[in-house]
């Protein structure tokens, strides 16, 4: 299935970090980094690919820090379902890296033309269409670099005070699961091992910890389904449908640790990503 750890801490520890020392990652722990994501197997079909790159700490490459040595990159067609599934698959490999005691952050306003030039496999894109954070709003033609993430060792003392205000106040706020059940759905209905999958998925990061996914129960309890609302627009994020992805890898280890085995579909609904458990 998938490698055991301890997925439960994991989910609880991961925090998005944006200071960085500029450590180098352990050989032994990149390499177990890179074959986790060799041998990753899940329970669907994607062509999302992971590649690890180095950064130029001196160069810009995020928004607001500098970039540690180490970074990954998520790269996969611009389609909902594909962008979605970038979600899913990066969040195993961060929470994988969080197991390490590595930190991260989902990052989707990356400086492209300093991207390309650590990974020049990406092309000239940038260059030909003048798009200068990340590749854009629109789907676009072949693979992109949906979102990236460092993988280094926190700095604290280099964080900023909104950095620390975030990680006192913003991501440790989750919404009640009774907000984001859909259909009258009561919170004490649930067996518990939905319950507790659930309870993980909603700890989910988002682009400003808006936590737009919820959550469909059929009546016998055998399809659960994951998507953003109809008609969200997210005020800022491109892609709130990587972390409907995020949501839907959280529940779906939630069900593996409680050894509830499922079939899980990811299907597109007028631009939203519909994930949907059979268990």
């Amino acid at each position: 299935m998938i490698e055991s750890i301890d997925w439960e801490s994991a989910i609880n520890t991961r925090r998005s970090t944006r200071s960085y020392t500029m450590e180098s990652v352990e050989e032994a722990k990149m390499n177990l980094l890179k074959n986790f994501v060799s041998n990753m197997q899940l329970p669907y079909d994607h062509k999302v690919k992971v590649q690890f790159f180095k950064a130029n700490p001196d160069k810009k490459l995020y928004s607001v820090f500098a970039a540690p040595p180490d970074n990954a990159a998520f790269i996969a067609n611009t389609d909902t379902k594909s962008i979605s599934s970038v979600g899913f698959v990066g969040e195993l490999l961060i929470l994988y890296a969080t197991s390490l005691g590595l930190s991260t952050c989902w990052y989707g306003h990356y400086l492209l033309l300093e991207l390309q030039h650590n990974m020049p496999q990406l092309g000239a894109e940038a260059e030909n269409q003048n798009i200068k954070w990340g590749y854009g709003k629109q789907e676009a033609e072949g693979e992109r670099a949906v979102c990236i993430t460092p993988i280094g060792y926190w700095k604290s003392e280099g964080a900023r005070i909104f950095d620390r205000m975030q990680e006192s106040l913003i991501s440790y706020k989750r919404k009640p699961i009774s907000a984001l059940l859909e259909a009258d759905l009561k919170e004490e209905m649930l067996p518990s091992e939905i319950l507790y999958a659930i309870d993980l998925a909603r700890k989910a990061p988002s682009a400003a910890n808006s936590q737009h996914w919820r959550f469909k129960v059929s009546h016998d309890f055998k399809v659960v389904s994951i998507a953003m609302p109809e008609n969200y627009k997210h005020i800022k994020w491109e892609h709130p449908n990587v972390d409907v992805g995020i949501c839907a890898c959280h529940f779906w280890l939630g069900l593996v640790i409680k050894n509830v085995q499922s079939k899980v579909y990811l299907t597109e609904d007028e631009g939203r990503a519909l994930w949907r458990f059979e268990l």
